[in-house]
C-alpha cells in the first residue's frame, strides 16, 4: 500500500487532534480525522439537559493565545467565531466555616483579600508565593512548555540564572510542602495546594514547581459562552473550512505498516485509509496496551494520574449561598487529608472539596430558573463502583452542599454522573485517568511521552502528551506534533524501530523500551 507523502490522518478529535489536523491544514496537508464520538471535543464534552447542553469536562480557558493563533493560521479571529469573557473573579472559594475568599487577575486586590481573610502576616506570604510561583512560570515557559521535549539541561540552566528559584527545586519537595514554608493558615495551604490537582496529582505528592500553575489562571482565565464544546465545535468548523474531512462515529481499529513504517490506518467500519504521517490523539497507553493492534508486550505503563467524579445536571439553587455563585466555585472539605488519603489508597473520601461550574453565571447573571451546572470530585483511577456506589456518591455531593448553604431543586438522577469507569469506557486504555501518567515525582515533567514515537510516521498528542493536561496544553501538543512532522518530512529520521511480531513497533519512552526521538 503506496501513501500519498500529502495525506494525513488524525485519530481522535480532541483538543490536541483538532490543533493538529488544523497545523497539518495550514502546511498543505490533506488531512481526515476519525473520531469514535458523534461530536468533536474528547474530554470536552457535554450532556444534554433540559437548559440546554452542560459541560462534563474542562471548563477553565487560561492561556487563549495559544487558540487564536489557530484562528489566525486560517487569517481569521477566535473571536468572530467563539465568545469569550474574561473572568474579573478567577474563582470564588469556600470554607465549611463560613469563610470565603475570591481571587482575581489583581496581585494587590488578591493580597487585600487574603489581608481581610488571614491577616497582614499572610498577605505577605501571598505576595512571596506569587512573585515565586511568577519567576517559576516565566523560567518554565520556554524550556518545558514550549519545547518539543523538556530537556532537564535547560531548565538548570534558565534556573541557575535565577537564584531565588532554587529552594523551590530541591528534589522531593512537594508541593504542599512549599506551601507550608510560606503560609500559616491552612485554607490558603488548601487553596494553592488544589493546583495540583489540575494536571491529576495530590499536593503532598506532586512537585513543588506546580506553583506555577497559578500564575497561568493569574495571568487570564475566559469563559466560553455556551460551554467549553462550543470552542471544541469552532475548531473542529475551522478546520472543515481548510479542507479537513472529519468522520464522526468512526474509530481507528488497527494501524497499519509496511517497512517499519506506519502506511494506513483501519477504521472501526472495516476500511483501511492510506497516510504517510499520522496523529494519536488519545491516551499513550492505549497504544502500550496493543489497542491499535500493536502485539508489543513491556513493562507496565506509568501510574496513571487521578481521575473524576463529575455530574453535569440542570437545576434551579436555593439556599444561603445560591445568589453568590459566580462561574468557578470551590467547596472546601474541612481536611484535605481526609480526601487525599483515601483517594491514594485507590478509595473514595466520605467528604472532599468540590468544584462547582455555575455555568450560566459567566457573565454574572443570575435567574430564576433551571441553569446548568458541572460539579466534579477528585477520585483515583480505575475506580469501579456499581449503582449503590452511585447513590452513596449523589447522597454525600449534596449534603455537603447543603451543610454549605446550598440546595438544587431537582438533585440530578445518577444518570447524569460521569465516573472513572466510565472515562475508562469513552478514552480507551486511560484506565479512567483524566491527565495520562501522573504528575507525582520529581522526575514526572520529564517522563511524559513526545511527540515523536519509534515507529516512523506515527506521532502523539493530546493532554497524555508532552506538555501535559489542560486544554491549552493538549493544543500545544498538536503544534508539537505537526512541528515533528514537518521537520521529518524534510529530514527523515535514520533511526530504525524495533520490529514486533503480529504488530507494529510501539517501543518508546511510553513504554520504556526506546528513547522517544523528540
Amino acid at each position: 500500500m503506496e501513501s500519498d507523502p500529502t495525506k494525513a490522518i488524525v485519530i481522535g478529535a480532541g483538543m490536541g487532534g483538532l490543533a493538529s489536523a488544523i497545523r497539518l491544514a495550514a502546511a498543505g496537508f490533506a488531512v481526515t480525522v476519525l473520531e469514535r464520538a458523534a461530536t468533536p471535543g474528547g474530554k470536552a464534552r457535554a450532556l444534554p439537559s433540559e437548559a440546554g447542553p452542560v459541560d462534563a469536562g474542562p471548563t477553565v480557558l487560561t492561556l487563549r493565545h495559544v487558540f487564536d493563533e489557530l484562528f489566525a493560521l486560517n487569517g481569521e479571529r477566535l473571536d468572530d467565531h467563539v465568545t469569550l469573557i474574561a473572568q474579573t473573579v478567577l474563582a470564588r472559594h469556600w470554607w465549611p466555616d463560613g469563610s470565603t475568599l475570591d481571587l482575581t487577575p489583581d496581585r494587590m486586590a488578591n493580597a487585600d483579600a487574603i489581608r481581610a481573610l488571614s491577616g497582614p502576616r499572610e498577605a505577605a506570604a501571598f505576595l512571596r508565593f506569587d512573585s515565586l510561583a511568577k519567576d517559576l512560570y516565566d523560567t518554565f515557559q520556554g524550556p518545558v512548555m514550549r519545547a518539543p521535549r523538556p530537556e532537564a539541561r535547560a531548565v538548570a540552566r534558565a534556573a541557575l540564572r535565577v537564584p531565588r528559584l532554587w529552594p523551590a527545586l530541591l528534589p522531593g519537595l512537594s508541593l504542599d510542602r512549599l506551601l507550608r514554608l510560606h503560609f500559616r493558615d491552612p485554607r490558603l495551604i488548601q487553596l494553592f495546594g488544589r493546583y495540583a490537582t489540575y494536571v491529576g496529582g495530590r499536593p503532598a505528592h506532586s512537585p513543588a514547581v506546580l506553583a506555577l500553575i497559578w500564575q497561568a489562571e493569574a495571568r487570564g482565565v475566559w469563559g466560553v459562552q455556551g460551554g467549553m464544546h462550543r470552542l471544541a465545535a469552532a475548531l473542529a468548523d475551522l478546520a472543515a473550512r481548510m479542507g479537513v474531512t472529519f468522520h464522526y462515529d468512526t474509530g481507528a481499529h488497527r494501524l497499519i505498516r509496511q517497512n517499519g513504517r506506519l502506511t494506513a490506518v483501519q477504521t472501526t467500519k472495516g476500511q483501511a485509509i492510506p497516510c504517510a504521517f499520522c496523529v494519536f490523539n488519545g491516551d499513550p497507553a492505549a497504544l502500550s496496551a496493543g489497542l491499535m493492534g500493536n502485539a508489543f508486550t513491556g513493562p507496565d505503563p506509568a501510574p496513571p494520574s487521578l481521575s473524576a467524579q463529575v455530574w453535569a445536571f440542570a437545576a434551579t439553587p436555593a439556599g444561603p449561598r445560591a445568589r453568590d455563585l459566580v462561574h468557578h466555585n470551590l467547596f472546601f472539605t474541612a481536611d484535605p487529608a481526609t480526601e487525599f488519603g483515601p483517594i491514594g489508597r485507590g478509595r473514595m473520601p466520605e467528604a472532599q472539596t468540590l468544584y462547582l461550574c455555575a455555568e450560566d453565571r459567566l457573565s454574572g447573571f443570575v435567574g430564576t430558573g433551571p441553569e446548568r451546572f458541572e460539579i466534579i470530585l477528585n477520585a483515583p483511577a480505575a475506580l469501579a463502583q456499581s449503582t449503590k456506589d452511585h447513590d452513596l456518591c449523589r447522597t454525600r455531593t449534596f449534603q455537603q452542599l447543603q451543610a454549605m448553604g446550598l440546595t438544587f431543586e431537582p438533585l440530578p438522577a445518577t444518570t447524569s454522573l460521569t465516573t472513572p469507569k466510565d472515562f475508562d469506557r469513552l478514552f480507551p486504555g486511560s484506565k479512567g485517568a483524566l491527565y495520562g501518567r501522573t504528575p507525582e515525582g520529581a522526575m514526572a515533567t520529564f517522563q511524559r511521552p513526545t511527540a515523536r514515537t519509534a515507529l516512523a510516521g506515527l506521532y502523539l498528542a493530546g493532554g497524555g502528551t508532552h506538555p501535559g493536561a489542560g486544554v491549552p496544553m493538549a493544543a500545544l501538543s498538536g503544534k508539537h506534533a505537526v512541528a515533528a512532522i514537518l521537520q521529518d518530512r524534510t529530514s527523515p529520521s535514520t533511526s530504525r524501530p524495533t520490529a514486533t511480531p503480529g504488530g507494529m513497533s510501539m517501543a518508546s519512552r511510553m513504554t520504556g523500551r526506546a528513547r522517544s526521538r523528540s
